[in-house]
């Protein structure tokens, strides 16, 4: 059989670059102009919400390490002064009752608001179209309501002689309620902002839920009830698990709602009696606004968005760990 040396054997023709296409030499000037114009666009709604959020949050934090009262609002010649207001806001007793109340009042605003909410969402989804639709638009309509002009109206409804729930008290045989002070009673004041804030927050809650509840699949529901599985334990078993994002999403909202409810506090009490209904943000207005110190009103709303941020980074924590857990 013959040998053939390939070393002798021609070389293989190369092949020339396929000639570019006409009209890909690279973007043009243009098409460079047409592809900022979008970010031309909203340009002005980023720098206008850098200007009124940052630029806020930037100018508490300096204020915080700097020796800043009245003369130095007018005079500008703020001193840096370390951690020094940190040290004495967080040696201040006062200040650790007053984060005490704020989890408390956090904790039973966001638990009240969760189950009535999570209840009237299961209703609405029972209920026919005429129905449904009368319990949207009152849910509609009590979210839309102002929270001054919310709070102004709880504030008569408690009046010691002219609101309409002593009156009715008092109808039903309960004469110690004939010009009852609710506002004078530090429990009593606690238990109406509680009852404002839950009224006002359960709208939201219960309309997020209910159409979050329209896209559970019914074969699901179903094949729960044909294994023979009560109300609750289909709840349990089926809509929570679909919809644990949601409850996710909308307890981090609620907590950071009640976290912040400064308006109607200051509206309804002034964080008054004493300090019944003192938290985090009326306690930073009322050290800022009482004796001139903005420094110490500005470590006090600092120390405020750590413990909110705090409390919702380990709230994300357990409910992914509990995600895993179930995969």
């Amino acid at each position: 059989m013959p040998v053939v040396d390939q070393r002798s054997a021609p070389p293989a023709p190369r092949r020339r670059p396929a000639p570019r296409p006409a009209g890909r030499k690279g973007p043009s000037p243009r098409g460079r102009v047409h592809g900022l114009w979008p970010y031309a666009l909203i340009a002005p709604a980023v720098g206008g919400m850098l200007y009124l959020l940052v630029y806020p949050l930037v100018r508490a934090v300096l204020i915080s390490f700097q020796d800043f009262r009245l003369r130095q609002l007018i005079a500008g010649d703020a001193e840096f002064v370390g951690l020094r207001n940190y040290r004495t806001l967080l040696s201040d007793p006062r200040f650790w009752e007053v984060v005490r109340r704020t989890f408390l009042f956090m904790a039973v605003n966001v638990v009240l608001i969760m189950v009535i909410a999570t209840l009237v969402a299961l209703m609405v989804e029972r209920l026919g179209r005429i129905g449904r639709t009368v319990v949207l638009c009152s849910l509609v309509l009590a979210w839309a309501m102002p929270v001054v002009a919310a709070t102004t109206v709880f504030q008569w409804l408690f009046h010691s002689e002219f609101g309409i729930v002593n009156q009715s008290l008092t109808s039903l045989g309960f004469g110690s309620f004939d010009r009852y002070p609710w506002f004078a009673d530090g429990t009593a004041a606690f238990a109406i902002l509680v009852t404002l804030i839950v009224w006002q927050s359960v709208p939201f809650a219960a309309i997020t839920l209910y159409s979050a509840l329209t896209t559970v699949p019914l074969e699901l529901y179903e094949s729960a009830r044909l294994d023979g599985a009560g109300a609750g334990r289909v709840f349990r078993s089926v809509t929570f698990p679909m919809l644990r994002p949601i409850f996710l999403l909308v307890v981090s909202l609620e907590v950071i709602w009640t976290f912040k409810a400064f308006v109607q506090i200051w509206v309804m009490t002034r964080g008054g009696p004493g300090d019944a209904t003192t938290i985090l943000p009326v306690y930073a207005v009322q050290t800022a606004l009482s004796g001139q110190r903005y420094d110490l009103g500005s470590a006090a709303s600092m120390v405020t968005v750590v413990l909110m941020s705090g409390v919702l980074v380990l709230y994300f924590r357990q409910m992914l760990r509990q995600e895993d857990e179930t995969r």
